[in-house]
């Protein structure tokens, strides 16, 4: 996926062209403090290599540099409702809602004089168009897999000129099967201004959910549930689910949430009235307020962060002047060598790769046997009704056995693909536990030379379920006897072809079985791939990270505690 700054880019043209916000700027004090510390965190990143923190400080750069919209971002799993709630909210049917999920890129949507959408391109153009056009590029079904490579969706309403200082955000559902969708919402979280986090009635409060909230906590102040789909439940049961969400969030995350109710078939206009006031109205009215608590939010969060890393930096440089390279071997041990691990994570993953067309043959033999029979039987049942020489026959017989074959496979592919991803669970629980191992030994040999633990790592990869396949069908004779049909009379011989066709249907039935599995197999194993790849990309970067922190600290001791003692000194309980 192309990197975030690509859409903040398009950002900065489109409020070029539109005129930024028109409201008082922020440019108190607090705001100039803000940004001389979100520079020297730019710098000392810089210096030390703690590329990790790279994508917050970009946003906090950006916000420090211009006077945005807060940008208010519906977030949730695939099918909370989000895009219904924001076309409920604006009163309009403006974003796709489907019965799968739907949205595939980031749609923002903003006061404007008239109606209008800019679509902006991962390759930096940009293109108007009419809001009829949106689902062309929002949309899963119209724009598969983003194939359009649409970076970001800007909308433009009049409808919204009580809010000119706020951005709504809708978001690609996190717990989608689509990884790009995943990938492309969790990408965009450091963006969050204000976060409603939609949740649906028929199915409250998931670990996914509380693992979001968890996620969201650094980037805004300001998370507020919203439980979707309140009609299904009745007044008691809403009570009921309310107070267990509030006790749920208080035990897990100790700390309260404001709840709302939400529904668009039911009582509509008088919970939109209270999410209007007690949220947009409030966020509207105190624009310049809520920017200035989001920015010192964002800010604080990277710079704990950035301390935990100088923490480690300041430690090493200590005990450098005694044996440093000695201490690098320690830390950087044998144990957590790069090529080590992807040969071992390679390992893993060939050995579950190896196994899916095993899995996949096994289950798919059930088969059969039962579907032999089937088309056996219902192929006596029609071809005595087929008329036509033996070239027609033969085409007739093909034509038959591919409309029928593709119908079942489809049918099987769709019914048993829950029984295919055993490998692909396998791959995840067994990549989940050695990074968690990684992460505990380098933990270990930092805790043991420099007595410090490392600041908690955000690692999640995630069991994406593949597309499923196209079925492709095959057929009929090794040697082309219906170019012959002239020769051959019907009458004689048409028994034995009829024969012969029977007798075909096992070995289609084996073929286009094991072609299946084949596509299945493809599609799985490159899911477990995907996760090699991202397993290996968060080992890489936590190792160079604490390398060059390891690396570039020699003889700075002094000077990293002068820093960590100043930027200590921006510290703010929150």
């Amino acid at each position: 996926m192309e990197s975030p700054k690509t859409a903040r880019q398009a950002d900065d043209s489109y409020q070029r062209s539109e005129g930024e916000f028109m409201g008082p700027a922020p440019s108190d004090a607090s705001i100039t403090d803000t940004r001389e510390l979100v520079g020297k965190l730019v710098e000392t990143a810089s210096r030390f290599g703690i590329i990790s923190l790279n994508r917050q400080i970009e946003v906090c750069e950006d916000l420090v540099q211009k006077n945005p919209l807060i940008d208010l971002a519906i977030l949730g799993q695939f099918k909370a409702g989000k895009s219904s709630f924001i076309n409920s909210l604006i009163g309009r049917p403006i974003l796709p809602v489907g019965v799968i999920p739907v949205t595939t890129v980031i749609a923002r949507i903003r006061y404007g004089s008239r109606e209008q959408a800019m679509i902006t391109y991962f390759n930096g153009t940009s293109s108007m168009i009419s809001l009829e056009e949106l689902g062309a590029y929002i949309s899963e079904a119209e724009n598969p897999s983003n194939s359009k490579d649409v970076d970001v969706v800007d909308i433009e309403l009049p409808a919204l000129e009580e809010y000119p200082g706020l951005r709504l955000v809708d978001t690609p559902g996190m717990g989608s099967i689509y990884r790009y969708h995943k990938d492309m919402a969790e990408n965009w979280l450091p963006e969050v201004g204000a976060a409603i986090l939609a949740i649906s009635s028929d199915r409250p409060l998931s670990e996914h959910d509380l693992q979001l909230i968890e996620d969201l906590a650094p980037y805004t102040p300001r998370i507020i549930l919203l439980l979707t789909k309140a009609d299904l439940l009745t007044a008691e049961q809403q009570a009921e689910v309310v107070q267990f969400l509030q006790q749920t969030l208080k035990r897990k995350m100790n700390r309260e949430y404001p709840i709302y109710l939400y529904s668009i078939h039911k009582d509509t206009e008088s919970l939109r009235k209270r999410i209007k006031m007690d949220l947009l109205d409030d966020l509207s009215a105190n624009r310049d307020q809520e920017f200035r608590r989001i920015l010192l939010h964002k800010t604080q969060s990277l710079l704990r962060q950035c301390l935990s890393y100088l923490n480690i930096a300041m430690k090493t440089s200590i005990q450098a002047d005694e044996d440093r390279e000695s201490l690098h071997r320690q830390i950087l041990n044998e144990k957590v060598g790069y090529e080590q691990i992807r040969e071992e994570i390679n390992v893993i993953t060939n050995e579950c790769q190896r196994q899916t067309r095993i899995l996949l043959k096994n289950h798919l033999d059930q088969f059969q046997s039962p579907l032999s029979k089937k088309f056996t039987s219902r192929l006596a049942e029609e071809m005595p009704s087929w008329k036509g020489h033996l070239w027609k026959l033969t085409r007739r017989y093909e034509s038959w056995v591919a409309e029928a074959m593709e119908v079942e496979m489809q049918h099987v592919s769709k019914a048993e693909s829950s029984h295919f991803y055993g490998t692909l669970n396998k791959a995840h629980a067994s990549l989940t536990r050695y990074m968690e191992s990684f992460r505990m030994v380098l933990n270990e040999n930092i805790q043991k030379v420099l007595g410090i633990k490392l600041a908690d790592a955000e690692w999640k990869i995630e069991v994406v379920e593949p597309e499923k396949p196209d079925v492709r069908i095959s057929s009929s004779f090794d040697f082309k006897w219906d170019l012959l049909w002239f020769l051959i009379p019907m009458f004689i011989f048409r028994g034995v072809f009829e024969k012969h066709f029977l007798n075909e249907i096992p070995w289609a039935v084996e073929v286009n079985l094991s072609r299946l599995a084949a596509q299945w197999e493809t599609r799985i194993n490159k899911s477990i791939d995907e996760m090699r790849k991202h397993a290996l990309s968060y080992i890489k970067d936590e190792i160079s990270t604490i390398d060059a922190l390891l690396s570039k600290s020699q003889g700075s001791t002094s000077e990293i505690r002068e820093l960590v003692a100043e930027l200590q000194g921006h510290v703010i309980d929150m």
